[in-house]
């Protein structure tokens, strides 16, 4: 098979989608703060991405008797002009009887398709701060003044973008800076796997959470006008920015060549978690229910993966590569249940968790 380009146009996040927003965002910390800023971390802005055909990681191996569950680590960003080869990975899913997707979670309106229509408009102002304040407003001064220069490095003059929210302005910074500096916040690796899925004809499982939305007129309204407490997420993000992207690119770049002693020496500490908070914390979000999603779908995830590896002689499944390294993971609390765990290097373990500055 001929390697895969891993390219995907990049999803533009609209109105109701905030409820989604902070789990889009790239790789979370370990239960750690960020760490300070290091001479190395400043140097490593230069690094650049690698490029051409690339292996990917190795995959980790679960198992109980003679059942065995093959997982790929995903991972956030990922070099932009990387070709994946997946040579290995395709003859894996090829001899599996089902493949397995991430947790995910969506949100889905009760209403029609018309009453989904009526609901564009709606969403056009989503994204703007409620009563029509500034950016310069809602943000410490400091964190303002950082931002107009990192805004002029990588979005330009938009004037427009002075309206939004703190988290929406985050996020579109970040994902111009990453793709400045030769990284996709997708990567294609989810539908790469889908699609070969596909071509060998092998079921593929969602473990998906669907947080259906009663009233989502009056959610979009409701989510307008309540405030939300995001400035930590714009000041982690800027941070990130400002002195974390060599680290992120050298991330990339070991997951491309997979390198796993390096994934594991690399603190996973961007700005998700205070993203996540700023939105799970919201009243808007407890209102509906929100708060606990992420492990409702984590749960779904864990009872999907059991059911598969009692079931099949061979499944192949998908995790972002925290949830492998960390031994508070998907993977380590497999792990604890009894089932056996190597590691592509061939350790009987999940992996460690990095250690923190």
């Amino acid at each position: 098979m001929d390697p895969t380009v891993l390219r995907q146009p990049r999803r533009r996040l609209l109105g109701a989608t905030i409820l989604m927003l902070a789990f889009t965002l790239p790789a979370s910390a370990q239960d750690a703060p960020a760490p300070a800023a290091s001479t190395s971390q400043v140097t490593n802005l230069e690094a650049v991405t690698v490029s051409g055909e690339q292996p990917g990681p190795g995959l980790w191996r679960v198992s109980k008797g003679d059942h065995v569950m093959w997982v790929l680590g995903t991972l956030s960003p990922l070099p932009d002009r990387m070709q994946w080869k997946t040579n290995d990975v395709e003859q894996t899913i090829a001899s599996s009887q089902e493949v397995l997707g991430p947790p995910s979670i969506a949100l889905k309106p009760k209403t029609n398709f018309f009453g989904k229509l009526f609901l564009l408009p709606s969403l056009i102002g989503a994204r703007k701060n409620p009563d029509g304040q500034k950016l310069q407003q809602v943000v410490p001064a400091p964190d303002y003044a950082r931002w107009l220069t990192l805004k002029q490095q990588y979005i330009g003059s938009d004037r427009g973008i002075e309206e939004w929210r703190p988290i929406f302005a985050a996020v579109e910074l970040y994902d111009k800076a990453i793709k400045r500096h030769g990284m996709t916040a997708s990567g294609g690796v989810k539908d790469t796997v889908r699609n070969l899925a596909k071509k060998h004809n092998v079921k593929f499982v969602t473990a998906r959470y669907t947080m259906l939305v009663e009233q989502p007129r009056d959610a979009v309204k409701t989510f307008k006008s309540s405030p939300m407490d995001d400035r930590e997420c714009f000041g982690r993000t800027l941070d990130t920015v400002e002195r974390d992207l060599g680290r992120i690119t050298e991330r990339a770049n070991a997951w491309a060549t997979g390198d796993i002693d390096l994934l594991r020496s690399l603190p996973m500490n961007d700005q998700r978690e205070a993203c996540i908070a700023a939105v799970t914390e919201a009243g808007f979000a407890k209102q509906l229910g929100f708060s606990d999603v992420k492990q409702k779908a984590e749960g779904i995830w864990m009872e999907a993966a059991e059911q598969a590896l009692n079931a099949n002689a061979q499944t192949f499944a998908m995790l972002p590569m925290e949830e492998l390294l960390s031994p508070h993971g998907l993977i380590a609390r497999l792990k604890a249940k009894g089932y056996q765990v190597e590691a592509p290097d061939g350790s009987d373990a999940e992996g460690a968790a990095p250690a923190q500055p």
